[in-house]
């Protein structure tokens, strides 16, 4: 038996609307920024301990947390991973280190 996969739209909206039932939509963004660093230290710590449903975990954690950031303070969550695409998909840089560094950062210090 397969698991359903959802489209990152019906995703969204859904976590929107558990959003709206709960009146998170008009609590105070700042204390989802909080959140988010805590799901952020949970993500790191999930993958330095090796432990991959941890990170599943976390990563589900931060998009929930960011889809209702982006709602409380009308952003659409799409447009900003779209417009930072059409960024990225024109970057040009190169791996250092095993980390990607934008043309314009390297030999900056």
């Amino acid at each position: 038996m397969t698991k359903e996969i959802y489209s990152l739209t019906d995703l969204v909206g859904g976590i929107r609307l558990w959003s709206l039932n709960r009146g998170l939509e008009k609590a105070d963004s700042s204390k989802q920024l909080i959140k988010l660093q805590e799901e952020v230290g949970e993500l790191a710590q999930a993958h330095l301990k090796g432990y991959p449903d941890k990170q599943r975990d976390s990563i589900g954690d931060i998009m929930v947390v960011l889809t209702i950031y982006c709602q409380q303070e009308n952003i659409d969550l799409r447009c900003c991973l779209q417009e930072a695409c059409e960024v990225i998909w024109h970057r040009k840089g190169k791996m250092v280190n095993g980390v990607f560094v934008k043309d314009e950062d390297l030999g900056a210090d």
